[in-house]
Protein backbone atom coordinates (compact mmCIF):
# COMPACT_ATOMS: atom_id res chain seq x y z
CA UNK A 1 0.00 0.00 0.00
CA UNK A 2 2.65 2.50 0.88
CA UNK A 3 4.78 0.94 -1.88
CA UNK A 4 1.38 2.14 -4.25
CA UNK A 5 1.87 5.64 -3.51
CA UNK A 6 5.24 6.37 -3.90
CA UNK A 7 4.89 6.28 -7.53
CA UNK A 8 2.17 9.45 -6.53
CA UNK A 9 4.43 12.21 -5.29
CA UNK A 10 2.81 15.44 -5.92
CA UNK A 11 3.31 18.46 -4.23
CA UNK A 12 0.35 20.29 -3.94
CA UNK A 13 -3.38 20.20 -5.65
CA UNK A 14 -6.04 17.34 -5.66
CA UNK A 15 -3.06 14.96 -6.48
CA UNK A 16 -1.27 16.08 -2.99
CA UNK A 17 -4.41 15.27 -1.29
CA UNK A 18 -5.01 11.99 -2.90
CA UNK A 19 -1.38 11.14 -2.26
CA UNK A 20 -2.26 11.83 2.06
CA UNK A 21 -4.87 9.96 2.04
CA UNK A 22 -3.76 7.14 0.78
CA UNK A 23 -0.22 6.98 2.99
CA UNK A 24 -2.31 7.39 5.67
CA UNK A 25 -4.58 4.67 5.38
CA UNK A 26 -2.15 1.78 6.32
CA UNK A 27 -1.71 3.04 9.78
CA UNK A 28 -5.36 3.66 10.21
CA UNK A 29 -6.02 -0.10 8.83
CA UNK A 30 -3.76 -0.87 11.59
CA UNK A 31 -5.42 0.92 14.18
CA UNK A 32 -8.41 -0.97 13.34
CA UNK A 33 -7.03 -4.32 13.11
CA UNK A 34 -5.88 -3.46 16.74
CA UNK A 35 -8.94 -2.74 17.66
CA UNK A 36 -10.91 -5.89 17.03
CA UNK A 37 -7.57 -7.72 17.78
CA UNK A 38 -7.42 -8.78 13.92
CA UNK A 39 -3.41 -8.78 14.68
CA UNK A 40 -2.32 -11.43 12.14
CA UNK A 41 -3.95 -9.33 9.46
CA UNK A 42 -2.17 -6.05 10.66
CA UNK A 43 1.45 -7.86 9.91
CA UNK A 44 0.31 -8.81 6.84
CA UNK A 45 -0.89 -5.04 5.59
CA UNK A 46 2.52 -4.29 6.69
CA UNK A 47 4.46 -6.90 4.76
CA UNK A 48 1.62 -6.50 1.54
CA UNK A 49 2.41 -2.85 1.25
CA UNK A 50 5.89 -3.89 0.12
CA UNK A 51 4.54 -6.13 -2.57
CA UNK A 52 6.56 -3.80 -5.38
CA UNK A 53 10.21 -5.42 -3.67
CA UNK A 54 9.33 -8.46 -5.33
CA UNK A 55 7.76 -6.93 -8.80
CA UNK A 56 11.47 -7.77 -10.32
CA UNK A 57 13.63 -10.47 -11.11
CA UNK A 58 14.50 -12.40 -8.17
CA UNK A 59 18.45 -11.15 -8.26
CA UNK A 60 17.17 -7.71 -7.10
CA UNK A 61 15.12 -9.33 -4.43
CA UNK A 62 18.39 -9.01 -1.97
CA UNK A 63 18.91 -5.71 -2.46
CA UNK A 64 15.25 -4.11 -2.63
CA UNK A 65 14.81 -6.32 0.45
CA UNK A 66 17.98 -4.31 2.55
CA UNK A 67 16.22 -0.78 0.61
CA UNK A 68 13.16 -1.46 2.57
CA UNK A 69 14.29 -3.33 5.64
CA UNK A 70 14.18 0.10 7.95
CA UNK A 71 10.77 0.61 6.75
CA UNK A 72 9.64 -2.65 7.21
CA UNK A 73 10.83 -2.52 10.95
CA UNK A 74 9.15 1.11 11.68
CA UNK A 75 6.42 -0.85 10.64
CA UNK A 76 6.31 -3.41 12.82
CA UNK A 77 7.45 -1.95 15.73
CA UNK A 78 4.61 1.01 15.29
CA UNK A 79 1.91 -2.32 15.62
CA UNK A 80 4.02 -3.71 18.08
CA UNK A 81 3.86 -0.48 20.45
CA UNK A 82 -0.12 -0.21 19.77
CA UNK A 83 -0.68 -3.70 20.52
CA UNK A 84 0.82 -3.63 23.84
CA UNK A 85 -0.20 -0.31 24.25
CA UNK A 86 -3.03 0.15 27.80
CA UNK A 87 -5.62 2.64 26.38
CA UNK A 88 -7.38 3.28 22.97
CA UNK A 89 -5.73 6.67 23.44
CA UNK A 90 -1.97 5.25 23.06
CA UNK A 91 -2.90 3.22 20.05
CA UNK A 92 -3.85 6.33 18.08
CA UNK A 93 -0.79 8.31 19.37
CA UNK A 94 1.06 5.11 17.75
CA UNK A 95 -0.54 5.19 14.59
CA UNK A 96 -0.40 8.91 13.86
CA UNK A 97 3.19 8.44 14.70
CA UNK A 98 3.31 5.84 11.85
CA UNK A 99 1.74 7.92 9.76
CA UNK A 100 4.14 11.19 10.23
CA UNK A 101 6.76 8.11 8.93
CA UNK A 102 5.22 7.83 6.02
CA UNK A 103 4.37 11.29 5.29
CA UNK A 104 6.74 13.23 6.83
CA UNK A 105 10.06 10.66 7.42
CA UNK A 106 10.55 8.24 5.02
CA UNK A 107 10.20 10.35 1.96
CA UNK A 108 13.11 12.28 3.18
CA UNK A 109 15.91 11.16 0.48
CA UNK A 110 18.61 13.82 1.79
CA UNK A 111 21.56 12.53 3.95
CA UNK A 112 20.29 13.55 6.93
CA UNK A 113 16.83 12.23 6.41
CA UNK A 114 18.23 8.57 5.68
CA UNK A 115 20.76 9.17 8.55
CA UNK A 116 17.66 10.38 11.33
CA UNK A 117 16.15 7.03 9.17
CA UNK A 118 18.55 4.80 10.26
CA UNK A 119 19.14 5.80 13.76
CA UNK A 120 14.99 6.07 13.91
CA UNK A 121 14.36 2.65 12.72
CA UNK A 122 17.22 1.14 14.98
CA UNK A 123 15.18 2.66 18.15
CA UNK A 124 12.07 1.48 17.77
CA UNK A 125 13.17 -2.07 16.48
CA UNK A 126 15.25 -2.47 19.55
CA UNK A 127 12.10 -1.53 21.64
CA UNK A 128 9.57 -3.55 20.04
CA UNK A 129 11.89 -6.44 20.24
CA UNK A 130 12.61 -6.50 23.81
CA UNK A 131 8.70 -5.39 24.64
CA UNK A 132 7.26 -8.45 22.62
CA UNK A 133 9.69 -11.25 23.40
CA UNK A 134 12.00 -9.56 26.67
CA UNK A 135 11.34 -13.23 27.25
CA UNK A 136 11.96 -15.14 25.16
CA UNK A 137 15.13 -17.13 25.20
CA UNK A 138 18.28 -15.08 24.77
CA UNK A 139 18.87 -16.81 21.13
CA UNK A 140 16.00 -15.30 19.60
CA UNK A 141 16.79 -11.23 21.00
CA UNK A 142 20.72 -11.88 20.17
CA UNK A 143 19.51 -12.74 16.51
CA UNK A 144 16.92 -9.82 15.91
CA UNK A 145 19.09 -7.57 17.07
CA UNK A 146 21.40 -8.24 14.93
CA UNK A 147 19.20 -8.08 12.51
CA UNK A 148 17.92 -4.79 13.16
CA UNK A 149 21.41 -3.08 13.91
CA UNK A 150 22.98 -4.27 10.05
CA UNK A 151 19.98 -2.90 8.50
CA UNK A 152 19.56 0.18 9.96
CA UNK A 153 23.86 0.44 9.25
CA UNK A 154 23.55 -0.24 5.98
CA UNK A 155 20.61 1.93 5.53
CA UNK A 156 22.54 4.46 7.35
CA UNK A 157 26.19 4.44 5.35
CA UNK A 158 24.33 3.80 1.90
CA UNK A 159 23.71 7.73 1.73
CA UNK A 160 27.58 8.49 2.01
CA UNK A 161 28.57 5.74 -0.67
CA UNK A 162 30.84 4.28 1.81
CA UNK A 163 33.15 1.62 0.37
CA UNK A 164 33.37 -0.38 3.59
CA UNK A 165 29.52 -0.73 4.39
CA UNK A 166 29.28 -4.09 4.47
CA UNK A 167 31.89 -4.65 6.92
CA UNK A 168 30.49 -2.11 8.85
CA UNK A 169 27.44 -3.13 9.32
CA UNK A 170 28.15 -6.29 9.68
CA UNK A 171 30.73 -4.87 12.59
CA UNK A 172 27.82 -2.94 14.51
CA UNK A 173 25.34 -5.80 14.54
CA UNK A 174 27.94 -8.06 15.60
CA UNK A 175 28.50 -5.53 18.54
CA UNK A 176 25.37 -4.62 19.22
CA UNK A 177 24.62 -8.63 19.24
CA UNK A 178 27.46 -9.12 21.88
CA UNK A 179 26.00 -6.35 24.29
CA UNK A 180 22.29 -7.86 24.19
CA UNK A 181 24.23 -11.45 25.10
CA UNK A 182 26.14 -9.99 27.97
CA UNK A 183 22.85 -7.82 29.13
CA UNK A 184 20.24 -10.44 28.24
CA UNK A 185 21.64 -12.44 32.01
CA UNK A 186 20.07 -9.48 33.87
CA UNK A 187 17.47 -7.98 31.35
CA UNK A 188 16.29 -4.44 33.41
CA UNK A 189 13.73 -2.44 31.82
CA UNK A 190 12.90 1.26 32.60
CA UNK A 191 9.51 1.89 31.64
CA UNK A 192 9.35 0.51 28.06
CA UNK A 193 12.92 0.71 27.08
CA UNK A 194 15.32 -2.43 28.16
CA UNK A 195 18.55 -1.44 28.87
CA UNK A 196 20.39 -3.20 25.81
CA UNK A 197 18.35 -1.22 23.78
CA UNK A 198 18.58 1.85 25.38
CA UNK A 199 22.97 1.69 25.17
CA UNK A 200 22.81 0.36 21.81
CA UNK A 201 20.71 2.97 20.85
CA UNK A 202 23.41 5.47 22.94
CA UNK A 203 26.33 4.38 21.33
CA UNK A 204 25.17 4.37 17.90
CA UNK A 205 23.99 7.47 18.06
CA UNK A 206 27.09 8.84 19.12
CA UNK A 207 29.28 7.43 16.53
CA UNK A 208 26.72 7.82 14.11
CA UNK A 209 26.93 11.57 14.93
CA UNK A 210 30.50 11.75 14.86
CA UNK A 211 30.64 10.28 11.28
CA UNK A 212 27.68 11.96 10.17
CA UNK A 213 29.56 15.35 10.94
CA UNK A 214 33.03 13.89 9.75
CA UNK A 215 31.56 13.69 6.42
CA UNK A 216 30.35 16.86 6.33
CA UNK A 217 33.11 18.77 7.25
CA UNK A 218 31.66 19.53 10.22
CA UNK A 219 33.41 17.77 12.98
CA UNK A 220 36.74 19.02 15.31
CA UNK A 221 39.29 17.56 18.01
CA UNK A 222 36.82 19.28 20.68
CA UNK A 223 33.11 18.40 19.45
CA UNK A 224 35.21 15.07 19.05
CA UNK A 225 35.96 14.85 22.58
CA UNK A 226 32.48 16.65 23.57
CA UNK A 227 30.11 13.70 21.79
CA UNK A 228 32.68 10.73 22.89
CA UNK A 229 32.72 12.30 26.57
CA UNK A 230 28.60 12.50 26.99
CA UNK A 231 28.28 9.18 25.18
CA UNK A 232 30.53 7.39 28.05
CA UNK A 233 29.17 9.67 31.03
CA UNK A 234 25.27 8.00 29.95
CA UNK A 235 26.73 4.46 29.65
CA UNK A 236 28.47 4.58 33.12
CA UNK A 237 25.42 6.50 34.63
CA UNK A 238 23.16 3.65 33.66
CA UNK A 239 25.61 0.96 34.24
CA UNK A 240 26.29 2.19 37.23
CA UNK A 241 23.09 2.91 39.10
CA UNK A 242 20.75 -0.20 37.31
CA UNK A 243 19.73 -2.38 39.64
CA UNK A 244 21.66 -5.68 38.50
CA UNK A 245 19.89 -8.96 39.51
CA UNK A 246 17.50 -11.70 37.67
CA UNK A 247 14.95 -9.21 37.56
CA UNK A 248 13.33 -6.26 35.77
CA UNK A 249 13.06 -2.61 36.95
Amino acid sequence: MSQLTEKIKPKNGFASIVHIILTCLLPALLFIFVRIRFFQIAVALILLSKWRMFAVKPRHWPANIRANAIDIIVGLSALTFMIHSGSQMMQLVWALGYGLWLLVLKPNSTTLGVSLQAITGQLVGLVAIFIAWGGKPAFLLIILTWLICYAAARHFFASFEESLVRYLSYAWGYFAAAMVWISSHWLIFYGYIAQPALLISVVGFGLGGIYYLDKADRMSVVLRRQIVFVMIAVVVIVLTFSQWGDKTI
